[in-house]
């Protein structure tokens, strides 16, 4: 494989259920480059799963060709096992009658028996576990599992590590905590990983790109920050975070909008609509702000989110706030919001 090859690379990738249904996978085009960690993120039923066991040959495509290290595998199909590919489902699937390292050492029996062992040893140390090879899965935390369960997928050395919702059955601090070891893992050795997910923190956080799926299409792609901060659509702006969307006229680097005159991120002309964060509004005691009145808040700790409703007749608009100083506004407390950065055009 040269330099400039990707590790993966879907072309035109399609996929129906039955014919005359809509595609669940409609002409998805990407690629993940060596090393890199790619993030399939969106709802349910947008195609993330689907577009993992095509990639692994679990199923064959209706449409497209699926490329290892520049190698069509796709036509004729190559079964699974010939693949290169490490597959880490939500059930770790470990084998119960089995110790860790014997689960480890189960998907190394092509290898001559004298290097599974000392393979899988040696990825077990990759994942902090080398303590607990011989112990059993029931013996083990739910994060432990998931790391013997990834030593399994890695011992092989897969071209490409793919991750279906890894992290779903763990608690809130497990699944944190497990999320940056997984990724910490990946990073030391070097491998290629696709995640599936449905949890819009966890592809902030694991991934290097992300691809925003709808409708078995990518919406967006791009590095976290890019998607986050320079949204296309009013669903990636809904859906890679909170967004408040207002309608407005632009003129140029302005638009009159509920909310007054905001400020564009780039020039626009006519009807458009547009993405405010809610970190991206503050209360203020300026009498230039805008009136609004308090309906919900919602204390988190560390910040507060606030839902507000625009005053004035008729308007029934609603805002969401993040608020992190401390303050304490109750339900129907009168105030005022000011726009701390340009407001995104969105479609």
């Amino acid at each position: 494989m040269t330099p400039d090859v990707p590790t993966l690379e879907l072309r035109g990738l399609g996929k129906r259920h039955a014919p005359g249904l809509p595609p669940v996978v409609d002409d998805l085009n990407l690629t993940a480059a060596p090393g890199e960690l790619l993030t399939l993120l969106g709802p349910s039923g947008c195609g993330k799963t689907t577009t993992l066991r095509l990639i692994a040959g679990l199923e064959h495509p209706d449409a497209g060709t699926v490329l290892l290290d520049g190698r069509d595998v796709t036509h004729p199909h190559v079964p699974p096992e010939r693949r290169g590919v490490g597959l880490v489902f939500q059930e770790y699937a470990l084998f119960p009658h089995l110790d860790v390292l014997g689960n480890v050492a189960f998907g190394l029996r092509h290898l001559p028996r004298a290097e599974r062992l000392p393979r899988a040893r040696e990825t077990l140390a990759l994942v902090g576990l080398t303590v607990f090879e011989s112990r059993f899965p029931h013996q083990l935390s739910g994060g432990q599992q998931q790391r013997v369960a990834l030593a399994r997928a890695l011992a092989p050395r897969p071209r490409v590590l793919l991750l279906d919702e890894p992290f779903s059955n763990l608690d809130a601090q497990l699944r944190h905590t497990t999320r940056q070891e997984v990724r910490a893992i990946l990073r030391r050795s070097g491998t290629t990983a696709i995640l599936v997910t449905h949890d819009q923190e966890e592809a902030l956080a694991f991934s290097d790109r992300l691809v925003l799926m709808r409708a078995g299409r990518a919406e967006q792609t791009g590095t976290p920050q890019e998607v986050y901060t320079r949204p296309r659509t009013a669903f990636v702006a809904n859906f890679l975070g909170r967004s408040n969307l207002l309608s407005g006229t632009a003129d140029r680097l302005m638009a009159r909008t509920a909310l007054g005159i905001l400020p564009l991120s780039e020039a626009a002309q006519g009807p458009v609509l547009v993405s405010v964060r809610p970190e991206h509004l503050a209360f203020t005691d300026d009498p230039a702000g805008t009136p609004v009145v308090i309906t919900a808040r919602d204390f988190r700790g560390r910040d507060a989110t606030y839902t507000v409703q625009l005053s004035g007749a008729g308007n029934a608009q609603e805002l969401v706030v993040h608020d992190a100083t401390g303050r304490v506004l109750p339900e129907g407390t009168p105030a005022r919001v000011q726009v701390l950065r340009p407001a995104r055009v969105v479609r």
